[in-house]
């Protein structure tokens, strides 16, 4: 098993979970965070502290999709460790559907 994160990170970007994580496994893009699957452990600290219920266990239906779009992701874009301000408009993007045709970037955030 392993932590994913999923779309309703797109345009929000919260990053309390980077934080929390032991083995500093979130990568992060311009516009989202990732999980790098084969770093994961599992412990599941992360998942609760999240604002926007966007990071879930690859246990749940339909998950495969996450599964490879965090690992492609996680390969490109640089370790994030540090907790940063969310992006800006992220309240009202925060549960948008539809955010990963409408925002998604494939260019790498800063890191850090």
């Amino acid at each position: 098993m392993t932590y994913v994160v999923t779309e309703n990170c797109i345009a929000c970007k919260y990053t309390d979970c980077v934080e929390v994580c032991p083995v500093d496994c979130f990568y992060e893009g311009e516009n989202t965070l990732v999980i790098h699957p084969d770093e994961c452990i599992d412990c599941g600290v992360c998942e609760p502290e999240c604002p926007a219920d966007a990071i879930r266990p690859d246990t749940e239906p339909d998950m495969d999709k996450w599964v490879e779009f965090n690992r492609k992701y996680a390969e490109m874009w640089p370790v994030i460790i540090s907790k940063k301000e969310p992006m800006p408009g992220y309240e009202d993007r925060d549960g948008e559907p539809g955010k990963l045709d409408k925002y998604f970037s494939e260019a790498p955030g800063e890191g850090g």
